[in-house]
C-alpha cells in the first residue's frame, strides 16, 4: 500500500501542469519549495485540505 498518491499543479511561471507527491499524513498543511519540471524555476507549495479533498496552492518564490 502506498503511503502517497500523485496529484498535478500548475506552474506559476510558465503554467505548465506538474507532478507531486502527496503524504496525506505528513504533507496537509506543510510548505515547501519544489523546481519547475520544465523551467526549473522555484515554486513554493501549500498542500491544505478544504474540507471537499486536497487543495495545492503553487506560488512564485518571490511573491
Amino acid at each position: 500500500m502506498s503511503l502517497s498518491r500523485e496529484e498535478q499543479f500548475e506552474c506559476p511561471y510558465c503554467m505548465t501542469i506538474n507532478d507531486i507527491e502527496i503524504d496525506e499524513d505528513n504533507d496537509i498543511g506543510q510548505q515547501q519549495i519544489v523546481d519547475c519540471q520544465i523551467c526549473c524555476s522555484p515554486i513554493e507549495v501549500l498542500v491544505a485540505d478544504n474540507g471537499f479533498g486536497l487543495e495545492i496552492i503553487a506560488r512564485r518564490d518571490d511573491e
